[in-house]
């Protein structure tokens, strides 16, 4: 029986080691912290969004970093099998808007509990408070491990460390470093799915505010960069929600960016509409309050709270009556519903990030099989390599599909030419 490390109990190691030790493996799991699938168990909010029920060219286009990367991995083991195999272990689940899907039970903790059930009962051993501080590697083929207890040797390794987001979870980059002495190169790091800090003052007075089917833009040099279609809400210091997390990917690599100059946000409030449609939608609303000021006359178009910043960005006195406003002073409330406009500042810290961007490079890892063409032996899943995606499932689901394929092929070898 071949003896296989998993390092690192996250999404990615407990279905690596988990599917290893099913297919006959001797398995030990390695984690540093004193349990198991700590930052799975902040996932969705508690609830883990395991994974979404979109076609697997949705999963693609919606993992920016690297996705096509994953197209391999998603044929051996997609969102549809991951269901199978969760329902063949006993959990319940279900989908919800936007396709995401949860535990039944709306806790995580049912699905790590789930994981130390199934490895376990697939006789895995597991090793918490261990910390591995290097890889075993001779004549270019892993060897083992050395921890900060003692030194276990292995026909295979499979790095599951996570990335550097949330580092009180045992996210504080470790994998990075082990692969780094071996010989892997490391891309740059920057935070993922993470709020947008902005200049303006006046997002303190909407902090907690919800805006549902918005079109949110990133534009640089007079060019849409990334929009998407959906969910935000504004914050103390800025933005946060679904759509702002996505598109802080976005955000993030402009940054990196020479001579880009400034980046702005630009909030589309009626994105159904066209400006003609809309200006006609507006003009029916001031047919109706008339006689009322501006600050009273809008409350059938937005929420109140907005109101002000509405009328303040778009230049106009909200003691105005709605009767004796000008075509022009229209127009200019029209385009400002459609171009709410925010000034970027800075991204959340890395250690506040949903995910890690970057990370060990997939130039230097077989999509195939996951194995590491520079150390025989050697795997990597989930967050330590340089991938990463939209939220919605697709995190964990990139997680688990590349967990279970380093694992068939660090027990099986080269499936292809058995």
């Amino acid at each position: 029986m071949k003896r296989i490390i998993v390092v690192g109990a996250g999404a990615a190691g407990l279905m690596a080691a988990t599917i290893a030790a099913r297919e006959g493996a001797v398995v030990t799991l390695i984690e540093k912290m004193n349990m198991i699938g700590k930052k799975m168990g902040i996932t969705g909010k508690g609830r883990c969004n395991i994974t979404n029920n979109a076609p697997i060219e949705d999963f693609i286009a919606r993992t920016p970093g690297n996705g096509k990367f994953l197209l391999s991995a998603y044929q051996q083991f997609d969102n549809r099998d991951l269901l199978d195999l969760l329902t063949h272990w006993k959990l319940k689940t279900k989908v919800e808007r936007g396709g995401r899907i949860f535990p039944e039970s709306d806790s995580a903790l049912e699905v790590r509990d789930m994981f130390m059930r199934v490895f376990k009962g697939y006789g895995g051993t597991l090793h918490l408070n261990e910390a591995v501080e290097h890889l075993i590697v001779d004549e270019g083929a892993i060897k083992g491990v050395k921890t900060n207890r003692e030194t276990y040797y292995a026909d295979a390794v499979i790095l599951a460390t996570g990335g550097l987001s949330y580092p009180l979870t045992g996210s504080t980059g470790d994998g990075y470093e082990l692969a780094r002495a071996v010989g892997h190169k490391i891309t740059d790091l920057r935070p993922s799915l993470v709020p947008i800090e902005t200049k303006e003052s006046w997002v303190k007075d909407l902090m907690g505010l919800s805006l549902r089917n918005v079109e949110l833009s990133v534009v640089a040099k007079n060019k849409v960069q990334g929009k998407m279609f959906g969910e935000m809400m504004f914050t103390h210091f800025g933005i946060t929600g679904p759509i702002v997390l996505s598109l802080s990917h976005t955000v993030g690599k402009l940054m990196k960016k020479k001579n880009i100059g400034s980046i702005e946000l630009q909030i589309n409030l009626k994105p159904a509409l066209s400006q003609e449609q809309l200006d006609v939608r507006v003009q029916k609303d001031f047919q109706l309050y008339s006689k009322k000021q501006l600050g009273n006359g809008l409350k059938d178009l937005l929420p109140q709270r907005l109101i002000p910043v509405i009328i303040k960005e778009a230049q106009l006195d909200e003691s105005k009556f709605i009767n004796q406003m000008s075509r022009e002073e229209r127009f200019r409330l029209v385009h400002t519903l459609q171009h709410l406009t925010l000034n970027f500042k800075s991204l959340g810290p890395i250690a506040e990030a949903i995910v890690t961007s970057g990370g060990i490079t997939v130039k230097e890892f077989t999509p195939r099989t996951m194995e590491s063409k520079l150390i025989k032996g050697l795997y990597g899943a989930g967050e330590v390599l340089d991938i990463d995606a939209f939220t919605g499932g697709y995190n964990l689901q990139a997680a688990f599909s590349t967990g279970y394929v380093a694992a068939m092929h660090a027990v099986h070898g080269d499936l292809d030419n058995k």
